[in-house]
């Protein structure tokens, strides 16, 4: 099974850019059928890359919460229609792409991390980088599981 785990966010807006340093520590994992993709925000050419794995894991940052919320798994669908935004889209909209352009979708989850300091600068809150712990843990217990879904129905 091949997995792609996709974390975006801005590293310069604090715990904003959790999802993308989760998905760089993804990539120096090095597990078989397993690939990191960081990057700063969603867009349409990410459908393509879907094409060629059964799973795929959205990695982000929640919005910032006091008291700040849990690490959440979820299960996602594609949307009815891929009506992407301007400046960023939705991961069901990358989904609902994929399906349309080229009849793919792959299972599809979303894993949110914790935030709640999203200013300028590069570090992370102490609540992210224990979020980002935690959810580096939980990905790499996932990823070697052999089923393909990760959630019931």
């Amino acid at each position: 099974m091949k997995t792609l785990v996709i974390g975006y966010g801005n590293t310069l807006r604090g715990d904003d850019g959790v999802g993308y340093r989760l998905a760089e520590m993804v990539e120096t994992l090095a597990l078989e059928g397993v690939e990191g993709y960081p990057c700063h925000q969603l867009t349409p050419e990410l459908a393509a890359d879907l094409t060629r794995v059964d799973r795929v894991i959205f990695v982000d940052a929640t919005s910032p919460q006091n008291p700040p919320s849990p690490l959440r798994l979820e299960r996602l669908r594609g949307g009815s229609s891929p009506n992407l935004g301007m400046h960023h889209a939705h991961p069901a909209q990358i989904l609902a792409l994929a399906e349309t352009l080229y009849g793919h979708s792959p299972l599809a989850y979303a894993l949110l991390l914790p935030s709640i300091h999203m200013g300028y600068g590069e570090s992370l809150s102490p609540i992210a980088q224990v979020g980002l712990e935690q959810g580096l843990g939980l990905l790499q217990t996932l990823l070697l599981q052999p089923t393909a879904s990760l959630l019931p129905d």
